[in-house]
């Protein structure tokens, strides 16, 4: 399985997701993290994940009898390189949006679910913008954005840090017009 099937899964994408951030994790911390993914599921997913790469084993230690796996998201393989994306087909955008949003859809059901949810002290925000952007335009926005993640993909966890889920969308609500 190639890295595109691999992450056009909505169970897979929201297991690279709790495995972003550096930190190391076990599929029971999965499990705990991920409560409505069946375990059965979640294993096979990590599986999956491992065989392929995306995640590495960093420790191994026995509890009661039964060998138990720290793994560590590769982030480096973990993502759909220009070339991947290019070579998509529209059903493959159809089916890789679908998957993004169920992962997106989860992950917000869960967060509500917790205890102590609470989305204004939490600063959650899912608003949509229309932009009327040229090319040029669009280009120098995307390549902010890209700048002012990239200076925070590696932060690592400290206490009075918690994990954030960012999920940019974007893409023309209109066809451009037509020159003559």
């Amino acid at each position: 399985m190639d890295t595109l099937d691999l992450l056009l899964h909505p169970v897979r994408v929201r297991i690279v997701h709790a495995m972003s951030g550096g930190r190391t994790r076990t599929t029971s911390d999965l499990c705990a993290s991920l409560p409505d993914v069946p375990k059965t599921t979640l294993y096979r997913h990590v599986g999956l994940l491992a065989e392929a790469g995306l995640l590495e084993v960093v420790d191994e230690q026995r509890v009661h009898g039964a060998v138990e796996r720290r793994y560590r998201l590769r982030r480096e393989n973990a993502t759909i390189d220009a070339d991947a994306a290019a070579s998509m087909s529209l059903e493959d955008h159809r089916h890789g949006f679908t998957a993004a949003m169920a992962a997106l859809h989860a992950e917000f059901n869960t967060y509500l679910d917790r205890e102590n949810a609470d989305p204004t002290a939490d600063s959650v925000g899912y608003r949509q913008i229309p932009l009327w952007l040229g090319q040029d335009e669009l280009v120098e926005l995307i390549n902010e954005l890209r700048s002012v993640i990239a200076s925070r993909l590696d932060n690592q966890p400290t206490p009075g840090r918690s994990l954030h889920l960012l999920s940019p969308i974007l893409f023309p609500i209109e066809e451009r017009p037509q020159l003559d």
